[in-house]
């Protein structure tokens, strides 16, 4: 019994892992006191200042610091997307999905930050924002579980979050975390597609996906705008998704059909 206990841990050891290391952290700095958390999320953070001072080291360590708030709040609901993920798609899948989004969103959002203070739509100041947390990678392995949805609502769950990202992303007013949570969604999508097919689906794995959406989805909407318009746009998207397969399944039908006969 206790080395099948142990065999099922195993099974999500990163989960464990990083949810280890997160509680850790934030013990540590909780005990250090708030001077020392603003100086340890100052030094992570990568924001523009470290990025262009070359910290490339704040690529790795800002996803260990968070500043969104108690962790016992959110740490349930990203041990059930990571632990899902690792299920379906193995250890070493999931490290490289949380990897690539989180590096990748990164990148891509201090590009689009620079040019903007280049060009001077954004000011200057934006540069020492800090930039730390868990939600570029939470959200990446979010997007790899689309290739593992089954495929009958795998249009609907993709046509949901993907108009989810696009109105979290158009109710930013100006945070550009949430085109950072867009970019990282997507990214993971990208990724899950090349991962092949997942392992099977349990009705506690079910019950872990319920869970790890409603994680997903209150990174993406924390607001009470975002919540309108995401909410509403992710159901335009499903249901318009869901339309173009039965179009699509309808047409091919047709197109399989046997012609009749002609008249004799």
């Amino acid at each position: 019994m206790f080395l099948s206990a142990l065999t099922r841990l195993g099974r999500v050891r990163v989960t464990l892992g990083y949810t280890a290391a997160l509680v850790a952290v934030a013990t540590a700095l909780l005990l250090l006191g708030p001077h020392v958390r603003e100086q340890v999320i100052r030094h992570a953070s990568t924001n523009l200042r470290n990025l262009g001072d070359g910290r490339v080291g704040t690529l790795i360590g800002s996803a260990f610091v968070n500043e969104a708030g108690p962790i016992y709040v959110w740490l349930p609901g990203l041990m059930a997307l990571l632990a899902l993920a690792e299920l379906l798609w193995r250890s070493r899948r999931l490290v490289v999905a949380f990897a690539i989004g989180h590096v990748g969103a990164t990148l891509v959002v201090a590009a689009g930050m620079a040019a903007a203070v280049g060009v001077g739509l954004l000011s200057v100041s934006i540069v020492d924002v800090t930039d730390v947390g868990m939600s570029y990678g939470a959200l990446a392995v979010l997007g790899t579980l689309t290739a593992a949805i089954p495929r009958p609502w795998r249009a609907v769950w993709t046509g949901w979050w993907l108009a989810v990202a696009i109105g979290s992303a158009a109710s930013s007013q100006g945070d550009f975390t949430n085109v950072g949570h867009a970019i990282a969604l997507v990214i993971g999508m990208l990724v899950g597609a090349r991962f092949g097919h997942p392992a099977h689906w349990t009705t506690a794995r079910y019950g872990l996906l319920a869970v790890a959406a409603a994680f997903g989805y209150m990174i993406m909407a924390y607001t009470p705008l975002s919540l309108v318009v995401t909410s509403t746009l992710g159901v335009v998207g499903a249901a318009t998704a869901y339309r173009i397969t039965r179009w699509r399944t309808a047409r091919r039908a047709l197109e399989a059909a046997p012609l009749p006969e002609p008249a004799v």
